[in-house]
């Protein structure tokens, strides 16, 4: 009997499916933090050459003033996103002065949270609302969590394969609904197999000492002598380890990915119940804002997860409040590391891979989830971020220990067809190669970018933060050197003009309080 992954490919290979995989669609989302010719975070404000943070389409900030963020438009080529990406970092080098970009996850040279400044959008309430969540952050966590940086990988299936995969699965339900439950089914799966893409991606095994100073709740060791560098022997991502995006407090949270509904109603009770911890924070007490409010949750957003549902928001609308009104529209992929040995942080054998393992755990059956299995995926998430290249490490798949390298080559081999499939679409063999990639690295940990940055820190006897300051200025250069087409200059010129005006309309035409923007803004979480 053909196993799900069989029959759903088989659908693919059909004469009215061909083209179908062609048509995936894509965005990125790129951070970096902007930093001075001596390796320290920038202090100053967002430069005016980049436009208004809070409207420009393509360049903002994340946390921080300093933490700029890029974001590609969405598209159905590789080859188009990462060409784009490209562009903005070229035109964003002609307005950054003498400072540059850091070319890693883990920070820079940081003096800890008073060195790191917090975002700004202007005087709108929602730009005020921005920054407040941010501050709440910031109390919660520590900024310095704050100022580490990540890639950001947007996921679609056009809609014509819905058509036909509802279609093909009987047209159960609305098309809306089946759509949600297939994606959460992909969720599912990525969950149960992201310690993969932390093995084989992860880029982040040491970090700067400046980053841990008067910190000493860590596992790391001394890298070197003078203790310059920290790092784990065998660790892949410290940005996805108890350092980076990781929250005691939302460890209690458990929130589930078989039923939308669930989903919603998890995190809405998190936003809208109080936390006793976060109660001696202001938020809003005599005007003073410190933090949105004291939930567990601010917003949605600030519930730290791998992987998260998307659907693009309507204005003023919350995000969960787009995903009731219309269902999940795409998935954000949100744990893959910067790669200081790219340009931009990834390359197109890494996305080719990227689009081989989603298809992998949308089409792959996808049994619903429960708290233990869930306590389970974190147990090896966690053993893949701290010891990944360890050997002989053991994960507990489904209740049994297996040797990760046995399950690693079995998950990848099942991936050959889907691979297969996309090199026939697209009329290549690129997708069969990155593969080919992957189980390399398994078969030699050394060949893991995480393995790379501690031997070229080795062998080029530089700390941690030498390393990253090399590739930061030689991929300085590279975008210093890089010429943009003149319709690119002018189409990024009209856009910084643009949001500029945008954000002074925004600001004109604001008309209640902040107190009662809040309060409206929040109003929407109780009819979910």
């Amino acid at each position: 009997m053909a196993s799900h992954l069989q029959t759903q490919l088989q659908a693919l290979t059909q004469p009215d499916a061909r083209g179908l995989l062609t048509e995936i669609h894509r965005g990125i989302e790129k951070e970096s933090l902007r930093i001075t010719p001596q390796g320290k975070l920038a202090q100053t404000p967002h430069p005016a050459g980049l436009g208004s943070a809070l409207t420009h389409s393509s360049i903002t900030t994340d946390y921080s003033e300093a933490l700029l963020e890029f974001i590609t438009p969405v598209t159905a080529s590789i080859e188009q996103s990462l060409h784009q990406l490209e562009d903005i970092h070229s035109y964003v080098y002609q307005k950054l002065g003498d400072e540059i970009l850091w070319s890693a996850s883990m920070p820079c040279i940081v003096s800890g949270d008073d060195g790191i400044p917090v975002a700004q959008y202007g005087s709108s309430n929602v730009a005020r609302m921005k920054t407040v969540y941010r501050y709440g952050l910031g109390h919660r966590y520590g900024r310095l969590m704050q100022a580490i940086a990540g890639i950001h990988y947007n996921f679609s299936m056009p809609q014509a394969y819905w058509d036909k995969a509802w279609r093909d699965a009987g047209s159960p339900g609305t098309q809306t609904d089946y759509i949600s439950e297939r994606y959460l089914g992909l969720i599912r799966n990525f969950r149960r197999y992201s310690w993969l893409l932390i093995y084989l991606y992860g880029a982040s095994p040491a970090v700067c000492s400046s980053f841990l100073k008067g910190r000493d709740n860590h596992d790391l060791q001394a890298f070197d002598a003078e203790g310059k560098s920290l790092y784990m022997p065998y660790g892949t991502s410290l940005r996805m380890g108890g350092l980076g995006y990781n929250s005691d407090a939302q460890k209690q949270l458990n929130v589930c990915y078989n039923t939308l509904d669930n989903y919603v109603a998890t995190l809405s009770s998190a936003i809208l119940q109080p936390h006793s911890a976060y109660q001696n924070i202001p938020a809003g007490q005599d005007g003073d804002y410190q933090q949105l409010n004291n939930s567990l949750l601010q917003i949605e957003n600030e519930f730290y997860s791998p992987i998260r549902p998307k659907r693009v928001a309507k204005s003023g609308e919350t995000p969960m409040g787009a995903l009731v009104r219309a269902g999940i529209e795409y998935i954000e992929v949100r744990c893959v590391d910067i790669s200081p040995f790219s340009p931009v942080g990834l390359d197109a054998g890494q996305m080719r891979f990227l689009d081989t393992f989603l298809l992998y755990c949308l089409l792959q059956d996808s049994p619903a989830c429960d708290d233990a299995e869930q306590h389970m995926q974190a147990a090896n998430l966690d053993a893949v971020v701290n010891t990944g290249r360890q050997p002989g490490l053991m994960l507990n798949n489904n209740g049994t220990e297996v040797p990760m390298v046995q399950w690693a080559q079995q998950m990848l081999q099942g991936m050959q067809p889907i691979a297969d499939l996309l090199d026939e679409t697209h009329e290549c063999s690129d997708y069969s190669a990155s593969l080919q990639d992957q189980l390399a690295k398994v078969e030699d940990p050394e060949l893991t970018p995480s393995a790379r940055v501690l031997r070229e820190m080795r062998e080029r006897n530089l700390p941690f933060f030498r390393l990253a300051m090399a590739y930061s200025q030689q991929w300085a250069q590279y975008f210093r050197e890089r010429t943009l087409s003149p319709e690119t200059q002018s189409a990024f010129e009209s856009e910084t003009v643009h949001s500029l005006q945008a954000q002074t309309a925004i600001e004109q035409s604001d008309d209640i309080s902040f107190e009662q923007y809040l309060q409206n803004f929040f109003a929407q979480y109780k009819t979910l």
